[in-house]
Formats: structure tokens, C-alpha cells, sequence
């Protein structure tokens, strides 16, 4: 992705495949605007999953606070960098 730091772009190839896999879509392509309202499959039940998926693979724990801020893929990566991901 053109314009992002590396360490977002570290993040990127790492949740990539995270999202693939939980909402069965092996095209998907992640952007920084994409949200849940635009993938048919990212639902209530696959929103927990990725977040204990993601969880566990950055060692991180969201808070109720964070989770809620989250509006889009942007704001996972913003989330993520705040935690010290790289």
C-alpha cells in the first residue's frame, strides 16, 4: 500500500490473512476506510472472533473503550501503532 509506514504495512500483512480467514474470503483486500458495513460476512459473531484472533496474535487486549472507537480498518491499524505493534 503506497503512502503507509512500514510499520503499518507490518500490521497490514499481518491482518490480512486474520480477516481472510475469519470472514471466508480469501480476495479481500483490506484499506484503511474499510469497514464492516462493506463486507457482507463481517457480522456480529465474526466481529468477536477477529477481535480474540487479532488479540492473540498482537498480545494486545482492546478495551470496551477502544473496540468502540473503531470505525474502520484505519482505526484498528491507529489502535494497534498506539499499543507499541510494529
Amino acid at each position: 500500500m503506497a503512502g503507509i509506514s512500514e510499520a503499518e504495512a507490518t500490521i497490514f500483512t499481518t491482518i490480512t490473512p486474520i480477516f481472510r480467514t475469519v470472514l471466508e474470503d480469501d480476495s479481500l483486500e483490506l484499506t484503511r476506510s474499510l469497514d464492516a458495513h462493506q463486507v457482507e460476512a463481517w457480522d456480529s459473531l465474526n466481529h468477536i472472533t477477529l477481535v480474540v484472533e487479532l488479540e492473540g496474535a498482537f498480545g494486545v487486549q482492546f478495551t470496551t473503550d477502544e473496540l468502540a472507537a473503531m470505525a474502520n480498518i484505519g482505526d484498528l491499524v491507529d489502535c494497534l501503532l498506539a499499543k507499541g505493534v510494529a
